[in-house]
């Protein structure tokens, strides 16, 4: 039985060394992987190298190490593994594992989606929307994410339905974005659904349908999208619906809340505070305006 996880680092000469293995018989399932692996990756197996950098970027088996990982992927990426080169941007722009770089992050990017991985041209895309490690350019940010969704990324389909809703960068068509919030949500993303759901509630490029945006708002939040758990929690307060439910209205923001959704716990925290559907605490809802501004829900910071 493995007891003590494996742990590798990197030499100066880019070799993978092992370093400590405490093992209690050698016929050790995951380690002898991390060690097929390593050596692997040594010979110049870039996919050996992107699967060990995965492994050590969540811990599996081997203790965690991010800045072993932002190696790893790296020389996945020069190995020609398109998806290493994203996981890498992605670690440059959250500032994991090595110094923070958001132009270095937009670089990589820009090789895994040149790459085919497509992931990799949604979050380029994104900067490109946002700003940040490029010059702000919503017409090639939309092309970005029409690129990814043709590739079958559905989070750029999604991406792209937002921008078919607002008019950023194309000319603003309802009825486009609520196509691309279909493919979206049928093809797996739940902020695809997410998105629908609010079409379908607002009647906005759809014919209005509580019922239909009720259902997407729960596939979104059964999909771990607390934008879903929260709009759904807006249905069930709602005093002008006819499903109108105090309790799950408040389970579902505390739902989205503990999900990292500052928004959720600031309405949560405001119910609590005015004693709306809930018992007044005020206590409980100073707790849940701190959690909010936490989270960068700004509005919540004055009410702590």
């Amino acid at each position: 039985m493995c007891v003590t996880p494996l742990r590798l680092s990197a030499s100066l000469t880019g070799k993978l060394v092992l370093v400590a293995v405490a093992v209690a018989w050698l016929g050790c399932g995951p380690v002898q992987e991390a060690k097929r692996l390593r050596a692997s990756c040594n010979e110049g197996a870039a996919e050996a190298c992107q699967e060990l950098a995965l492994k050590f970027r969540r811990g599996e088996r081997v203790l965690r190490d991010e800045a072993l990982a932002a190696s790893l992927f790296q020389r996945a990426c020069d190995g020609g593994v398109a998806e290493g080169c994203v996981r890498l941007g992605s670690m440059y722009q959250g500032s994991v594992g090595v110094t923070g770089d958001s132009a270095r992050a937009a670089s990589l990017y820009r090789q895994g989606c040149e790459g085919g991985a497509m992931e990799g041209c949604t979050e380029l895309g994104v900067m490109y929307r946002e700003g940040g490690g490029v010059e702000p350019d919503s017409a090639r940010a939309a092309r970005l994410f029409e690129q990814a969704c043709d590739g079958g990324a559905m989070p750029g389909c999604t991406n792209l339905g937002a921008m078919y809703e607002l008019g950023g960068g194309v000319q603003r068509d309802l009825a486009r974005a609520a196509g691309l919030f279909q493919q979206a949500c049928e093809g797996g993303d739940a902020l695809g659904c997410s998105h629908l759901g609010a079409l379908y509630a607002a009647g906005a490029g759809v014919e209005q349908d509580l019922g239909r945006a009720t259902d997407l708002y729960q596939q979104a939040c059964d999909g771990d999208a607390m934008v879903g758990c929260f709009q759904l929690g807006n249905l069930y307060a709602s005093d002008t619906s006819a499903a109108q439910d105090s309790t799950r209205a408040d389970s579902l923001y505390q739902q989205a809340c503990d999900g990292r959704y500052g928004e959720a716990c600031f309405v949560l925290g405001d119910r609590y505070a005015t004693g709306t559907g809930v018992v007044r605490d005020l206590q409980r809802a100073a707790r849940l305006f701190r959690r909010a501004c936490r989270l960068g829900f700004e509005e919540a910071c004055a009410r702590q």
